[in-house]
């Protein structure tokens, strides 16, 4: 039995049917009340169960050969420090005991390569860099940085096997619940979107990222981290292949970061007021700037890992939007 938590996310949804499609008897833990649309129509068995719960979390592991633990919070919004705390740290704590308490044999983590401590700008960032909650960008780095360190800590008392994947920005089908790079494709094509900020960001293929993940459970080393990341894009390039996916024309007009960052702390606001998903806030434009050359050599050599280019994942993005109704079109 293999156990997803974050399931009907992106990578939870895809990684699901992943699985499935190797023929395995997947259990999918999602919220009560939570949106099953991500799930409907595959063959899983669906149980209910929070992070912030343990006794929830270790009856939906009993029986589980391995968990791989997707749910967390996911944002680039202020104000968010309690909640990401709540779920993304102290959740992996009830999932390390729930795996302990459940016999599990092998745990696979989802954090972030914003978990990794930014080098100087012009060194590459690999695993020889550091967990370190007090030298990354904004309060998600930081929670998924100390869940990490948490985790590694664990494995090195002994009793618990894990294996840690860091993706980078992960675009590509299946956006059921429209990520930040989704909305992004969706406000370009509504022509919300009127003006960009020069900077760049490695992007991962889904698809790549649920395979990579199936690949540590099978290949990894416990206790050891794996980069999972793509191609370093260019904003404008990343523009350019949205005009010719979607077929409008890019925004010509660009705005200085310094402008762009001090806007975006007031567009935060304006994002909470209309109830969107953001595209830019401080945070975001912090990150476009900051250091995005990644390396995935060591998955790659240890684990076989595989990303696709980046202008198909574009492309099959903008296509699984089309296809489901949810791509605007411009009056």
């Amino acid at each position: 039995m293999i156990v997803v938590t974050g399931a009907t996310g992106h990578i939870g949804n895809v990684l699901v049917r992943e699985l499935l499609g190797r023929g395995q008897q997947v259990r999918a833990v999602v919220m009560p009340a939570e949106d099953r649309r991500p799930l409907e129509g595959l063959d899983v068995e669906l149980v209910h169960g929070d992070v912030r719960h343990l006794p929830s979390l270790k009856a939906a592991f009993a029986g589980a050969e391995v968990v791989y633990h997707l749910a967390g919070i996911v944002s680039i919004m202020p104000g968010m420090k309690a909640i990401l705390e709540a779920v993304n740290v102290a959740g992996v704590r009830n999932v390390i005991d729930a795996c302990r308490s459940a016999g599990v044999r092998r745990l696979v983590y989802a954090s972030s390569v914003h978990a990794i401590a930014e080098p100087p700008q012009g060194e590459v960032i690999t695993e020889s860099h550091p967990f370190a909650p007090d030298q990354v960008l904004g309060d998600y780095a930081r929670s998924k940085a100390r869940a990490t360190l948490l985790l590694l800590d664990e494995v090195r008392k002994g009793g618990l096997d894990a294996v840690v994947c860091c993706p980078t920005g992960v675009i590509g089908p299946c956006d059921y619940r429209v990520s930040n790079i989704g909305q992004l494709i969706l406000d370009f094509a509504s022509g919300h979107l009127k003006s960009y900020v020069r900077g760049a960001y490695d992007f991962v293929d889904v698809r790549d990222v649920a395979a990579g993940l199936i690949l540590a459970a099978e290949k990894g080393e416990s206790g050891r981290h794996y980069i999972l990341s793509g191609t370093q894009v260019q904003v404008p390039e990343l523009m350019k292949e949205l005009e010719r996916n979607i077929g409008h024309k890019a925004p010509g007009y660009e705005i200085p970061a310094a402008i762009a960052r001090a806007a975006g702390s007031l567009a935060s606001v304006y994002y909470r007021l209309v109830r969107r998903r953001p595209v830019f806030t401080a945070y975001s434009i912090d990150v476009l700037k900051s250091n995005s050359q990644v390396s995935s050599a060591r998955a790659r050599d240890e684990l076989g890992f595989v990303s696709r280019r980046w202008q198909e994942s574009i492309r099959d993005h903008v296509e699984w939007f089309r296809a489901e109704g949810m791509l605007p079109t411009r009056r």
